[in-house]
């Protein structure tokens, strides 16, 4: 039994990249939609999603080599989705600690997939 005094955080990474992709989500519907935005957010959403979306893939694996593979997409679409951020903010300034807050939980995603596939290896 562990010591009472001792706190235990509950980490989910399927959770915590859904929550993710919901936030992107919120973010994309608060923006205008000129002729930027409109071919930026279909992007960053897709992006976005498809990293907790290859995350539990990877989590479903057949085996050690697909487990590997579909962390190594996850990680991609991270990066992908900074990219997509990064091009965001340019584009709406007014918006920049959101966007920002988001581009640092993309890149703590990128970090905890790369930790896990380096491991994993």
């Amino acid at each position: 039994m562990p010591h009472r005094d001792v706190v235990f955080l509950k980490f989910d990474l399927e959770e915590r990249t859904t929550e993710f992709a919901r936030k992107v989500i919120q973010l994309c519907k608060e923006l205008p939609r000129d002729l930027i935005n409109q071919r930026l957010i279909p992007q960053i959403i897709g992006s976005s999603g498809s990293i907790g979306a290859n995350y539990r893939e990877a989590n479903d694996a057949l085996g050690k080599k697909d487990f590997i593979l579909r962390l190594k997409i996850s990680r991609k679409e991270a990066k992908e989705t900074c990219h997509w951020l990064i091009l965001l903010k340019e584009a709406n300034s007014n918006k920049s600690d959101k966007i920002e807050t988001l581009l640092q939980e993309a890149i703590e995603l990128r970090n905890i997939l790369s930790s896990i596939i380096n491991k994993s290896l």
